[in-house]
């Protein structure tokens, strides 16, 4: 039976280190937008006032919001208006357009918070802010106002893999491992203070990508730590990565020390407390520090509870008890710091892993097109008159 005792964890809340507010990554950004006002027309000869310009984002490759940022420092965009009808020029010029580039995985919402479009790939376009209409007969000749509000421009890295765990179990270690990234490394709590994105390579050419994300930590829900802030990040990912200590977790000497299982169970219940729909994605975890002494034994002593969650949650209590368990494809146990043939065992098992659930979706889809097809076979075929 476990108990937890009445969580001293909470007894202060965790500062967010200074330099996170230089760490150079924007995840959200509002921006005030007015499309152009439309031209006058001359009534005297019927002429038409140039339409105004029109304000769109547009998706771009290795582009950041703080670009965004640093290139519209006033977060005021305003587009071009119309230029007037005159005896030169009978139809009035149209104002230019602006495109505003944003980076992938952006999705914008209105300032009532109203969802306007997402932006998943490069090249994608969303109209934020139209132009006004120029003068013309049906209007009085007068140029029409364009569209003026604010809007949120809210990224969601868009990611394969997104890794998941408390501080110092070993994420950035693997990623830098297993990747080319490079985060920060160090033996204190929340050396990720902002989401790394790494490319796995392979031999054949094939690339996965991996987010790694700021730590959580227990009761991050009430925004502890650095809070749930950075979870936004997984919901696009194909696959939860969780990595855990096999030493467990604790954040100071005042705090409750969590074994590993423990730290497993309160990392179900911030996903879950989060976002329900995060525990049905496929999810795989990492046992990571097995060169630790005793690491073995403690591993198999777990290892049976890891892959039937839902069987001890009845040990904790109903505040730290999650209502659905995460369900793992793969439960690995190794050393990302100390052996690299467990990072090429990692690899492996992740493209598999990945390579299995995308032709699963894919037969499910095919299988959605032809029970539709089959409907409309059937709705097309000739039926008797009814005798009434």
């Amino acid at each position: 039976m476990v108990f937890i005792t009445k969580i001293l964890f909470f007894a202060k809340s965790t500062r967010i280190p200074r330099q996170y507010v230089k760490s150079g990554f924007t995840d959200s950004l509002r921006l005030f937008v007015k499309g152009g006002a439309g031209g006058n027309g001359l009534p005297k000869f019927g002429g038409i006032g140039g339409q105004g310009g029109n304000i769109s984002v547009v998706a771009k490759e290795s582009i950041t919001l703080d670009d965004v940022f640093k290139a519209n420092r006033s977060k005021r965009i305003f587009a071009k208006d119309g230029k007037n009808s005159s005896h030169n020029f009978i139809l009035g010029p149209p104002g230019d357009n602006i495109n505003i580039e944003v980076p992938v995985g952006v999705t914008v919402y209105s300032d009532e918070g109203k969802k306007l479009g997402e932006l998943n790939k490069e090249g994608d376009q969303i109209l934020v802010a139209k132009g006004g209409y120029g003068g013309h007969p049906k209007n009085g000749f007068m140029g029409k106002k364009g569209q003026s509000y604010s809007i949120k421009l809210d990224l969601k890295l868009i990611a394969d893999i997104g890794l998941v765990g408390f501080p110092n179990a070993g994420k950035s270690t693997l990623l830098k491992a297993i990747s080319h990234a490079k985060p920060k490394i160090a033996n204190y709590p929340f050396t990720t203070i902002r989401p790394n994105l790494g490319i796995i390579m392979y031999k054949d050419l094939r690339q996965i990508s991996m987010a790694d994300l700021p730590g959580l930590i227990e009761g991050a829900h009430n925004n502890r730590g650095m809070g749930h802030k950075f979870l936004k990040h997984v919901e696009r990912t194909k696959l939860l990565l969780l990595v855990v200590d096999i030493n467990g977790f604790q954040l100071g000497p005042q705090y409750d020390f969590r074994s590993c299982i423990d730290t497993i169970v309160l990392l179900n219940k911030e996903l879950e407390m989060y976002n329900k729909d995060l525990l049905n994605k496929p999810a795989m975890i990492i046992i990571n520090k097995m060169d630790s002494e005793g690491a073995m034994e403690t591993f198999k002593s777990i290892e049976d509870k890891i892959k039937n969650l839902s069987e001890i949650f009845k040990d904790y209590p109903e505040e730290y008890r999650p209502e659905q368990a995460l369900k793992f494809e793969k439960v690995l146990a190794i050393s990302a710091k100390e052996n690299v043939e467990d990072i090429g065992m990692v690899k492996t098992k992740l493209r598999k892993t990945l390579d299995v659930f995308a032709e699963i979706q894919e037969e499910g889809k095919q299988e959605d097109n032809s029970d539709m097809f089959k409907k409309m076979k059937d709705d097309l075929k000739e039926r008797a008159p009814l005798l009434v």
